[in-house]
């Protein structure tokens, strides 16, 4: 991989790390950095790694305004047998950011440019701040200031982190006058966010079946709380085949388990409105506040730009490693799910699963779901055992219903990995691999 807009490298760690590390939190797309690396792509790799993951963070830390924590990952890694460090960083909502040594002017403002880092002029300085976005749950301050954290200092101890005494500043649950902000209120023991988890009997609202609310307590117990209850309605369920007995759980459980921290922390609590989980008789139905009015660009959301909303939740739910790296979590749910089961709106960010498994007929569902793609590659196999069929004989002898069969037909075709010949009577499908 060469260097480009969004990767740097650098051979080992020097003062203008800051510099580059601006210049992808100004750009609408963020970037990786990595030390060990030569400019032409060459592996050094480095000397006690470990000591300079720690220089790296506090130089973040404590060279870059506004706040960069929550924006930034640093990974160790091993290429060709040798130590380098890849630093990620996600494109930032409150730019310019800046080296607070030379403040905000082009000596401290960068951005990037094909392979390079620019500084930025003094009018796209002043354009940037004054589109700063100032209404973040940091700069909010909370609606109550008695608040207590017991929960979140067990959840930490668990990892075998300590909160001390000044935890609040260090996670920045402070405004910048000294007052509890609304991400302390939401992590805080007592609050008035609540979760909902509903359940349906059909495939429709009219029949509420169960009601579950999952809040007033720390973000981070109602998210484990969620989790729980999904994991106990994600039942394995069994299909037979034509060929073997088929036992998998209705939705994949780490892309389920993905979207529901994605829409909890990613949500836009500035409208004080939470997360909802509906599951109905065919899919479940996971929607958040945002949408378009958060993510801008629905192509650059997709591409993996990450650009965490919540900047100071991503920091905590990192510590608690109930995130991995930034924007992984929307790379698992795409592999198993699809853009397709993504429904963004202005205002609302939807992800539709339906079940891998249909309870009621034994028969994979034809959504989109994990089973999709092991169902159509089961498909093509039989076709390329038995070709010259048509759909219901298909249907007959794979036990499947003839309206999935259909669908998964209509997807081998449009990937011209199959064909009907003959008349609608006598034809049948043939693999176009057997031709």
């Amino acid at each position: 991989m060469n260097e480009s807009h969004r990767v740097e490298y650098k051979q080992t760690l020097t003062d203008s790390l800051e510099k580059e590390v601006v210049a992808f939190l100004n750009s609408k797309e963020g970037g990786s950095i990595y030390l060990g690396i030569s400019n032409d792509g060459k592996v050094i790799g480095l000397l006690k790694p470990d000591e300079i993951q720690l220089k790296i963070k506090d130089k973040l830390k404590h060279n870059i305004s506004p706040s960069c924590l929550g924006l930034f990952e640093v990974i160790l890694e091993t290429q060709e047998e040798k130590n380098i460090i890849k630093i990620i960083v996600a494109s930032g909502r409150e730019t310019p950011y800046y080296i607070k040594k030379h403040g905000m002017s082009p000596k401290g403002c960068f951005i990037r440019v094909g392979s390079s880092s620019e500084p930025m002029s003094e009018m796209m300085i002043e354009e940037l701040f004054a589109k700063r976005v100032r209404n973040s749950l940091g700069n909010i301050k909370s609606r109550r200031q008695d608040l207590s954290f017991e929960q979140l200092r067990i959840y930490y101890e668990e990892k075998g982190l300590k909160l001390n005494d000044k935890f609040a500043s260090n996670l920045e649950l402070l405004t910048e006058d000294g007052y509890y902000n609304y991400v302390a209120y939401l992590l805080a023991d007592s609050n008035g966010t609540s979760i909902k988890v509903a359940k349906y009997a059909g495939t429709d609202k009219v029949d509420l079946i169960e009601n579950n609310e999952y809040g007033y307590c720390s973000l981070i117990k109602a998210t484990h709380k969620v989790l729980d209850k999904l994991d106990v309605e994600n039942k394995t369920a069994a299909k037979i085949t034509y060929k073997e007995r088929i036992e998998q759980p209705l939705w994949n459980k780490v892309a389920l388990r993905e979207a529901v921290i994605n829409a909890i922390v990613h949500n836009d609590y500035t409208t004080e409105i939470p997360p909802v989980f509906e599951i109905y008789s065919d899919r479940i139905e996971i929607t958040s506040s945002g949408g378009l009015s958060t993510i801008k660009n629905r192509d650059d959301f997709f591409e993996g730009y990450s650009k965490p909303i919540n900047r100071e939740l991503m920091r905590v739910y990192k510590d608690l490693e109930m995130v991995e790296h930034l924007g992984s979590g929307l790379e698992r749910i795409l592999k198993v799910y699809g853009k397709e089961s993504f429904k963004i709106s202005q205002n609302f960010m939807k992800n539709i699963f339906y079940k891998s498994i249909d309870e009621a007929n034994g028969g994979v569902n034809g959504g989109v779901n994990g089973g999709v793609n092991g169902g159509v590659n089961e498909l093509l196999e039989f076709i390329t055992r038995n070709p010259n069929l048509r759909a219901n004989e298909i249907s007959d002898n794979m036990q499947i219903p003839l309206r999935t069969i259909e669908r998964w037909l209509k997807q081998l075709k449009d990937e011209k990995k199959i064909e009907f010949r003959g008349s609608p009577k006598t034809g049948g499908y043939w693999s176009l691999d057997e031709k």
